[in-house]
């Protein structure tokens, strides 16, 4: 932990360097994102607030289509023509600019020492020696429920697994709820929301998403199949049909007060709390039995950097040191509830469902999706290959073991360490 001094020599530090810099002469910022859907939280809340302390530095949020951001940001770098500050997609194509030479080392940047090891993880070379980007906000995985519901049927939220399925069995012996609400047609959320939500408490987070990387365990170890095998048990509880209902199927199942339970990411928040009219709580995951440690999922989102070409690199660190700042956080946390700061201070939250979710690192230990960093980079592709194992296992159409076994050939296949 950094003492309250050190932090408070970091943030004059900043100012200073802020303050001097603004009063110096006057410069123009361009920031490019693929976050074209806040563009009014950029306009009217952050860039203000930034504007307001360095008056020298005036700042716009151009953002792109999500779906053209990363073919249309490397043109534009490699043409000469981009902003000034980037946002930065996790892991591998912000990586791939760095390598690149577009995107400068902020290792000197005073605001990085506001931030741990995992928040920095999806922003940093394979090596640790040079991290790139400044982190910004995660997402945390868990389950969110209806609380009419679970008052309905007098039921607890769930501590452990046991707890959970004998939940999850009430609810279906009622029958007024389907007890969860997912699907395996788009086959990403059985992953993202299932194997990846889950298993962190089987493989021990970090310490078994490293060991992986490393090649010290492997997928078809014991704690990496048990998560399919618990996942498997869950096609019970999901209603008749799940093998063709959408994404979007099942968020209106549960807003529309059908389902009990939704395996969820806490990007969900803002869009449900427009659409629910009953309360919603939220639980992490169930650890396997009392007492164990818990893992959760909260995994690094977006984050922002400096183009190596920008005109104005003092000004673009002045804002980045910002955007390293409690201001920025906390604006920026509260602004997006769902989407949590990376700093290492806490932020409180405005929002109930969003502090719910993001008072779990209190108690649990925090890693990140195991397929993101480096493990992803071959073919066949671990992540996209994930999808489809957590979708076919859930469906009782592969086995866990066939599942593990068929992941881990395929990782052996190119990776050097699971040769």
């Amino acid at each position: 932990m950094k003492s309250t001094s050190l932090k408070g020599l970091l943030l004059a530090s900043t100012l200073l360097c802020s303050i001097g810099y603004a009063h110096g002469q006057d410069a123009e910022l361009t920031i490019e994102s693929w976050r074209n859907d806040d563009l009014e939280i950029w306009q009217s809340k952050l860039i203000p607030a930034f504007e307001a302390k360095h008056p020298g530095i005036k700042v716009k949020f151009t953002p792109l289509a999500p779906t053209e951001y990363d073919a249309a940001i490397g043109a534009k770098l490699a043409a000469g023509s981009a902003g000034d500050l980037i946002t930065c997609r996790p892991f591998d194509k912000s990586l791939e600019l760095y390598n690149q030479g577009h995107l400068a080392s902020l290792n000197d940047l005073e605001g990085m020492a506001n931030f741990g090891d995992v928040a920095k993880s999806a922003w940093i070379t394979d090596d640790g020696s040079h991290a790139f980007c400044v982190p910004m906000a995660s997402v945390i995985h868990g389950f969110i429920y209806n609380k009419d519901a679970f008052e309905e049927l007098g039921l607890s939220v769930p501590q452990t697994e046991d707890e959970f399925f004998a939940a999850l069995d009430k609810i279906k012996e009622d029958g007024t709820y389907i007890p969860m609400a997912m699907g395996t047609n788009d086959q990403w959320e059985a992953a993202t929301m299932g194997y990846q939500n889950i298993g962190p408490n089987y493989w021990k987070g970090e310490e078994g998403r490293l060991a992986l990387i490393k090649g010290d365990q492997k997928l078809t170890d014991e704690l990496w199949v048990q998560p399919y095998s618990t996942l498997a048990r869950w096609k019970d509880y999901l209603g008749d049909g799940f093998e063709a209902q959408t994404y979007p199927d099942s968020q209106n199942m549960f807003t529309l007060g059908r389902a009990a339970i939704y395996p969820a990411g806490s990007w969900e928040i803002s869009g449900f709390n427009n659409l629910a009219d009953f309360e919603m709580g939220a639980f992490p995951p169930p650890v396997r039995a009392a007492g164990d440690e818990c893992y959760i999922s909260d995994h690094t989102d977006i984050a922002i950097g400096m183009n190596t070409a920008s005109e104005n690199p003092e000004a673009a660190k002045a804002f980045l040191n910002w955007v390293a700042s409690p201001e920025f956080a906390s604006l920026y946390a509260n602004a997006l509830p769902g989407f949590f700061s990376l700093a290492n201070e806490p932020v409180q939250q405005e929002d109930a469902l969003a502090q719910e979710f993001v008072s779990w690192r209190e108690k649990c230990n925090s890693t990140i999706r195991s397929t993101y960093q480096i493990l992803s980079r071959g073919n066949p592709n671990l992540e996209l290959e994930t999808w489809n194992a957590s979708a076919n296992v859930i469906r009782g159409t592969e086995s866990p073991q066939d599942a593990a076994k068929r992941l881990q050939d395929g990782l052996s296949s190119w990776n050097d360490n699971h040769k």
